[in-house]
């Protein structure tokens, strides 16, 4: 009874801080100047499947006795973006982001509590656990989007007028949003949502007569 109340209480204060949580880790992505594909990973590993598997995960009495999570607060999800953007890099980049750089964010931007070196190491194992070691970022909308835009282009004239920059700004829009946040999760397939996207785009950003 009292691992399912602390998962409601979890999972109450991960709903009421998502949009604010993908906000923070947009700009850190921003502050951090990492590649799109970096950001738009860590969105789809932290937003999309991270947050919406940790209350289960507590469930289970072992895990939710980690200091992370024993209580559940604000800084440590605030950790965990940063965590997201950590693995990115690791993923995506020749030279992953240092923990010294990262820390040097999260002192920043994050009042409440400093986090140390080991803080880190742990914050990560505890993520990639909440997410099973599954961590591949093959199957995200970015990805989709940025292969139908170079398709485009090399086979419509009009595919050279569409900004990139403007797709990318439309989908931070979407996981910023509370209306159509969740479309980024659970309600739009990664491919359908990248087509959407370029449509849109396409309609508000090349000229009628071309």
């Amino acid at each position: 009874m009292e691992h399912s109340s602390s998962s409601l209480v979890d999972s109450t204060l991960i709903s009421s801080q998502r949009l604010s949580l993908v906000e923070f880790l947009i700009q850190s992505a921003e502050h951090l100047q990492v590649a799109p594909v970096v950001k738009y990973s860590a969105l789809s590993l932290f937003a999309d499947r991270f947050l919406p598997s940790l209350p289960r995960f507590k469930i289970d009495a072992q895990n939710s006795n980690n200091w992370l999570l024993k209580p559940l607060t604000e800084s440590a999800l605030h950790l965990f973006a940063v965590i997201s953007l950590w693995i990115s890099t690791k993923m995506h980049d020749s030279r992953p982001l240092s923990v010294t750089c990262l820390r040097s964010l999260a002192n920043k931007s994050i009042s409440e509590q400093h986090f140390t070196t080991r803080n880190f190491l742990e914050a990560e194992v505890l993520f990639m656990q909440v997410l099973n070691f599954e961590i591949g970022t093959t199957n995200i909308a970015f990805l989709f989007l940025q292969e139908l835009w170079i398709q485009i282009k090399g086979v419509a004239k009009a595919g050279e007028l569409i900004n990139f920059e403007a797709c990318m700004e439309i989908m931070d829009l979407l996981y910023e949003k509370e209306e159509t946040s969740l479309l980024c999760t659970y309600s739009c397939p990664p491919h359908s949502l990248a087509a959407s996207i370029l449509v849109v785009t396409y309609v508000m950003t090349v000229p009628q007569h071309k």
